[in-house]
């Protein structure tokens, strides 16, 4: 995850996404694609590792890589699709939020959301606002950053 402020990158975040592929159905666990916004952050001042049931806090903190179980925590951003592409996200409850499975981070593991490590997902969440815009693509960051920039030179050069 690259974190634009302004057209320039100001973090990055290894992530993962769904092990199902990319996609919008319902009940297929993909993540959805193209543009989002966060529409509700959830957690604020919430414990590192804070278990999450149905959005909200069951009192339990998990440490990262604890074994057994693979709950939400820490954060949550709920993200809301702008676009025909991916317009169920936000009644499918697509969020980006943080893990306690750590050691699977950079590798395809979620059920459709976007996952993060604790620290990660703080920093994230205390950077970004509800409204933020989110660019979910299938290319990497390198040609993402290329195609951002070209196109904001292109507008700036009509505008």
């Amino acid at each position: 995850m690259l974190v634009l402020q302004n057209g320039v990158p100001i973090a990055r975040y290894p992530i993962s996404t769904s092990k199902y592929g990319l996609g919008d159905s319902y009940g297929r666990y993909t993540t959805p694609t193209g543009t989002l916004e966060v529409a509700q952050k959830i957690g604020d001042n919430a414990p590192m590792g804070a278990v999450f049931k149905g959005r909200h806090w069951t009192g339990e903190v998990l440490r990262p890589n604890a074994p057994g179980r693979d709950p939400i925590v820490t954060r949550i951003m709920w993200l809301r699709g702008l676009q025909s592409e991916n317009r169920n996200a936000y009644s499918r409850g697509i969020y980006i939020h943080g893990t306690p499975v750590e050691n699977m981070i950079g590798r395809p593991a979620s059920y459709g959301c976007i996952r993060m490590r604790s620290r990660d997902v703080v920093s994230l969440f205390n950077t970004v606002g509800v409204g933020a815009k989110i660019s979910i693509l299938n290319v990497s960051l390198g040609h993402a950053l290329s195609e951002f920039a070209s196109a904001r030179h292109s507008v700036a050069a009509r505008g």
